[in-house]
């Protein structure tokens, strides 16, 4: 029986691929030849590789900036719980919005968990008021402001959202 035999899932980062995103991670300015420099390997494997992570989604890169170079002032937690309707629903619905920047489905509690930047206390009734009271299923919503930030770091984040 002729065919062909179905593609290998691809393999997670091997100890090359883990220095090249760690060097990455430390300048994410660096070009191929740089990082090959500093690891001691070719412009053309570093290149190779990266794309290689890239195709795979294993690796993405990408600039971060702060909050608040953008405006935003206001973080807010907000837990959410949900009835009548999927919890899957609500949470791709609140995803959606702009202010919404990070959306969880999870287990206890709630049903959601979402991060939220404003730009000031100003925004924080219509946000509250307006655009969550237009989302069908919130049951109850438990808001909670950052007073302060003591760690948010991420070294591995979901490059791919699910459908």
């Amino acid at each position: 029986m002729a065919g062909t035999a179905p593609a290998p899932a691809p393999a997670g980062p091997d100890p090359t691929d883990l220095a090249i995103i760690e060097t990455l991670r430390a300048n994410g300015r660096a070009n191929n030849q740089q990082v090959a420099d500093m690891l001691g390997l070719t412009a053309t494997t570093v290149s190779t590789r990266i794309r290689r992570m890239e195709d795979a989604n294993q690796l993405r890169v990408v600039a971060v900036s702060d909050f608040s170079a953008h405006g935003f002032n206001v973080l807010l937690r907000i837990s959410v719980s949900v009835d009548g309707r999927p919890a899957s629903d609500v949470a791709h619905e609140l995803a959606a919005l702009p202010e919404v920047v990070a959306a969880h489905l999870v287990t206890g509690g709630y049903d959601i968990d979402m991060l939220v930047a404003l730009h000031d206390f100003d925004d924080l009734s219509e946000f509250l008021l307006d655009k969550l009271s237009g989302v069908h299923g919130i049951r109850t919503l438990t808001p909670a402001i950052v007073v302060d930030i003591i760690k948010y770091q991420f070294d591995v984040a979901p490059i791919e959202g699910k459908a």
